[in-house]
């Protein structure tokens, strides 16, 4: 990954991240297949895309909203991600607060090691980056939350990043396994669970709906068994509203529409 020539300013930014940033420890290093593979994890608001850039063994990439690699689409794209369901007392500020960080968020995901995603025309280029990371042999970490409570460790999963199995199939002939990923900033630790294989006997509907729950079954029991926790939700919401790990609590979509 040292091919990659990053700016002076983030070399700073990254040196002071490490300096202040809670090391993540790593287990279950030994369920990553040799060669390439998709991770598919808990995005922990900053933590999941932090953690992995920062802690995860070997060489790897990290699909990141391609938007936050713009200077000009940067602001309306974070306050609706992260900011939209803060007090509307305060909303100004984070929306001041978007503008600002604009130029940081544009040198950090521009030299950090990731992969631009997109949901227009330019989604070409994101499965065309993909598989040339994984055709090198490397690890892409996905973090595909959205807004859709699934329980009180996830929110469910978009299922479109299992397409990049089917066309590295179409391509390579190997099918890839998906390796699930529980952050834990509590426990200072990225938990990973043993590999699930994608299948390209089946429809890819039925992949799409597989692979999802099967990921975030195995995510969602990882954590449920660990040492209770609090965990830190894909939605940014208040600490006090911070789930626990414990009991595992299912939610329906109609209880939450949201």
């Amino acid at each position: 990954m040292e091919d990659k020539k990053t700016s002076l300013l983030y070399k700073i930014i990254k040196f002071f991240v490490l300096l202040f940033y809670p090391k993540m420890r790593v287990e279950g290093a030994e369920n990553l297949p040799d060669g390439p593979a998709i991770v598919v994890g808990n995005h922990s608001q900053t933590h999941g895309p932090l953690s992995g850039e920062l802690y995860f063994p070997g060489k790897h990439y990290i699909w990141c909203a391609g938007q936050m690699m713009h200077l000009k689409e940067v602001p309306d794209y974070a306050f609706t991600d992260f900011w939209a369901f803060k007090p509307k007392s305060v909303r100004w500020l984070y929306r001041l607060f978007s503008y600002l960080i604009a130029p940081l968020s544009v040198c950090i995901f521009n030299n950090a090691h990731t992969i631009p995603v997109y949901h227009d025309g330019r989604l070409l280029g994101t499965f065309r980056g993909t598989l040339e990371k994984l055709e090198e042999g490397a690890k892409v970490l996905i973090f595909p939350e959205y807004n859709r409570r699934y329980n009180n460790i996830l929110y469910d999963f978009q299922d479109k990043f299992i397409d990049t199995a089917r066309l590295y199939y179409k391509r390579t002939g190997v099918e890839l396994s998906f390796v699930p990923l529980y952050v834990c900033p509590a426990l200072r630790t990225m938990f990973l669970g043993k590999p699930i294989p994608f299948c390209a006997a089946n429809p890819i509907q039925e992949e799409r709906q597989r692979l999802c729950r099967e990921l975030m079954r195995a995510i969602s029991e990882m954590a449920a068994g660990l040492p209770e926790h609090t965990v830190v939700p894909y939605r940014n919401v208040p600490k006090r509203e911070y789930p626990k790990n414990k009991p595992l609590e299912e939610y329906t979509h109609e209880k939450n529409p949201c």
